[in-house]
C-alpha cells in the first residue's frame, strides 16, 4: 500500500476513535466535553490538512484519477 494511503488511514482511524470516545450526552460535564473537543479538533485539523496537502481537489480530475495517482 502507498505511504500516503497508510498515513491517511492512520489519521482517519484516530479521528474515528476520537468520535467514538465522545462523552455520552447524559454524562457531559464542561471539563469532560472540553477535553474531548480539544482532542477531536486537533485530530480533525491534522487529518484535513494532510488530505488537502496530499490529495488536492482539482476540478479537472475526479476521485478515480486521484486514487490511481496514489498507487
Amino acid at each position: 500500500m502507498n505511504k500516503k494511503i497508510k498515513d491517511t488511514a492512520v489519521l482517519m482511524r484516530q479521528l474515528v476513535s476520537d468520535i467514538q470516545g465522545a462523552p455520552y450526552p447524559g454524562d457531559i460535564s464542561n471539563e469532560l466535553y472540553k477535553i474531548w473537543y480539544e482532542h477531536i479538533q486537533r485530530d480533525a485539523i491534522a487529518a484535513l490538512g494532510y488530505i488537502d496537502e496530499n490529495f488536492p481537489i482539482d476540478c479537472s480530475t475526479d476521485i478515480d484519477n486521484t486514487i490511481k495517482k496514489a498507487f
